[in-house]
Formats: structure tokens, sequence, C-alpha cells
């Protein structure tokens, strides 16, 4: 059995957790730099809790230049356990409307200008994302968001685009008609890929504000709108956040779904050429079979 920590990496709206025991803000330094603000940690319902704002309290990381590897290594190096991504994002589905949450199984990753990996020259490895998000952590969310009175959808693709700018018309119509997605947002890519790298249950709750450019009666993407309902998503995923505690236990046995174990046979390079200044920096995420 492992102690439990749940990390949440909160998005544009939610900023921090209400009700921690014993909060503190917390500087962590990785091999990747800093990570986008300190940590803050504490109890929750005697649980272990971590909280990273993604983008810095204040909003001063854009979705690109977010240090998404600082970010995972730093929550792997304190020792979380499940990480639960908040973020909002637009819906290519009426029936996802803005306020409502979705529990996102499936990603397309359109992202060009990140670091999408721990590994490479040095030390290379191919993990698979063919499920890159955790059905127990999802399971865990979505009754999380029920019992708080969230309208929630079980699965569903999000199209993770570069921005900073919104779709034009036509990219919208593209992946919502062609490419049959559900939701679209700026940062879950590559942030699932390398929780899954270091050996991290992901889940990703995507907390719908706009319908994004596609839709005839919402023909653009109105910031002000958007700000409207962050402030009710905000306060609703705080309520999600609240009941995950009770939900996912103070102590958990291995992740049924190999999470914890995607680096069993993911590491091509020969041990007499892996490069130790690689190594040293894959201490944290890749540490158990390294």
């Amino acid at each position: 059995m492992t102690e439990t920590m749940i990390a949440v990496i909160g998005g544009s709206g939610l900023y921090e957790i209400d009700g921690l025991q014993g909060a503190e803000w917390t500087t962590v330094e990785t091999p990747w730099g800093p990570p986008s603000d300190q940590i803050l940690t504490g109890t929750l319902d005697g649980i272990k809790m971590a909280f990273l704002p993604r983008h810095g309290r204040g909003h001063v990381h854009s979705p690109t230049e977010v240090p998404y590897r600082a970010n995972i290594d730093a929550l792997k190096r304190i020792g979380a356990t499940d990480v639960i991504s908040v973020s909002a994002c637009g819906s290519f589905r009426e029936e996802m409307a803005p306020g409502h949450f979705v529990v996102v199984d499936q990603f397309i990753d359109r992202t060009v200008a990140r670091e999408k990996s721990f590994f490479g020259t040095g030390c290379v490895a191919h993990v698979s994302v063919a499920h890159p998000t955790c059905p127990r952590l999802g399971d865990a969310c979505e009754t999380a968001a029920r019992d708080a009175g969230i309208t929630v959808h079980r699965g569903g693709t999000y199209l993770a685009m570069e921005g900073p700018q919104f779709s034009s018309m036509a990219e919208s119509k593209l992946y919502r008609e062609v490419w049959g997605c559900d939701v679209i947002g700026m940062t879950n890519m590559p942030e699932a890929k390398l929780a899954r790298e270091a050996e991290l249950c992901y889940a990703s709750i995507a907390m719908v504000t706009d319908f994004d450019s596609w839709h005839p009666e919402h023909g653009s993407v109105d910031i002000t709108a958007i700000i409207a309902t962050l402030q009710g998503n905000s306060s609703n995923g705080a309520e999600m956040v609240r009941r995950l505690p009770a939900l996912l236990g103070a102590e958990r046995a291995d992740c049924p779904h190999g999470c914890d174990r995607a680096l069993d046979y993911a590491i091509l390079t020969a041990p007499e050429k892996r490069d130790p200044a690689v190594l040293a920096k894959l201490d944290a995420v890749a540490g158990r079979v390294l």
C-alpha cells in the first residue's frame, strides 16, 4: 500500500484549495527549472493534499510557457500519487454546456512549441498513452462532481491547441465535425503525457466555459462571458475537490490500470549507454526503474 497524496493542478479560475489544514506554500526545486509557482500542501480530512496553480498565482504563464516538466517532476518529488487536472475548456457539443464538467478520457495533441518528454538522447523511453487518463481516478472525480450537484459528462476527447489565440471558425468546425472532438483547451498536453512518464495516475476535469466558435448562436469566444462562467466553475471545482479525500482514502493499492508501472518496459537505452547526467535529472520521475 502507498500513502495517498492527491495533487490538484488548477487551471484558469481555480487558484487554491479552501479548508486545508496545516496549509503551507512550499518551494520545490527540480532539474527542469522552477515549477509554475510554489506548491500549497496540507491535509484535507486527514489526507495529504497538494495544489499547484498551473499558470502561477496572478496567471503569469501563458499555456505555451507553462513549465510542464517542472510541474510534474515537482509533484512526483513531494510524493504525489494521484494528479487531478482542473482546467477551463470550450465545448463542441450542445449537451456539454457552459458550467458543465467533462471527465476527459482521450486527447488529440495539436501543440507544437512545448517539450513533451522527460526522456531523450542519453536515456530513451517510450510509454503508452493509448489510454492517457486513469479510470479509477476518473471514477472518483465523477462521483465527487455529482455529489456536489454538478452536471458532469463521463468521457470525452480533448483537443489540445497551442494558443494563446482561440480557434478560427474553420478550425472549430474541423475539430467538431471531422475529428469528433468534444472539448478544446490549451493546457492538458503535454501534461498528461508527462504524468504517464512519471508513473502518476492522472485525471482531467474540463470545466466548460463556452461553445468555442462553431456554434451558430455563439459565433465567437467572448472573454467577458468566459470569466463570468469561470467564477461559477471555480466554486464548483472547489466543491468537487473537497469530496475527493473521502473517496480515495489515506492508502491505496497499486493502480489496477498500471499507471504507476508505466516505465516497466519503456526504457530502451542499454544501461551502459545511459548518460549519467540525464539519469540524475530523472531521479524523481523514473527513480523506481533506474
